[in-house]
């Protein structure tokens, strides 16, 4: 595989632009960056417009950057730490009652946060920044530390920020600090019955 990104079909350039490095420049981000990425996820589609999605969120310079880096495992808390934000991404377990009429689990929860996810690295990327998502958290030790509900969901946590050079990642990481490539469509996409 080559470094380069080639569609099998034409496609707009910023989802070949969109991946997610881990050499990020420690650099504030301003504000009402962070809002504009968030803005874009807000926007997302859900089942029922739901939208059971929720963001926590910390920019390196306030109070709370320690605590959020606290709660990744320790291979993402090596490189994150050099990231501008940190955003908890959760969702709702729980659809609510129809006129007045019980809640009930939502089968869709996860499903329309990766949409809101999707849309945020986007947004993230035509903003100058890169955002990648881990699931390498303390999954407890998030909900107990930002006081999560237990119906929401933690999905993952998300770093932001500018790329730096990968030089300054641990050896180990830079091979992997380039844009990854995709299985073919036709691996993956079929019409009619599935096909292995």
């Amino acid at each position: 595989m080559t470094n380069e990104r080639c569609p099998d079909h034409p496609i707009e350039a910023m989802f070949l632009n969109r991946w997610s490095p881990r050499a990020y420049d420690a650099t504030s981000m301003p504000a009402a960056d962070l809002l504009i990425i968030l803005e874009a996820a807000r926007w997302a589609p859900s089942a029922y417009n739901i939208q059971p999605w929720r963001f926590l969120y910390s920019h390196r310079d306030d109070v709370h950057w320690q605590l959020y880096l606290s709660l990744l495992d320790e291979f993402n808390t090596s490189w994150a730490l050099h990231a501008s934000a940190l955003v908890v991404v959760l969702s709702d377990t729980m659809v609510p009652g129809v006129d007045n009429g019980e809640p009930k689990l939502s089968g869709t929860h996860s499903f329309d946060a990766g949409a809101a996810w999707a849309q945020l690295a986007l947004q993230a990327t035509s903003l100058g920044y890169h955002a990648h998502a881990m699931a390498g958290i303390h999954f407890d030790q998030v909900r107990k530390s930002l006081a999560a509900p237990e119906q929401f969901s933690i999905e993952i946590v998300v770093a932001i920020g500018r790329r730096a050079d990968p030089s300054m990642l641990p050896k180990e990481f830079g091979c992997r600090e380039q844009p990854s490539q995709r299985m073919p469509l036709n691996d993956i996409a079929f019409s009619g019955s599935f096909s292995s």
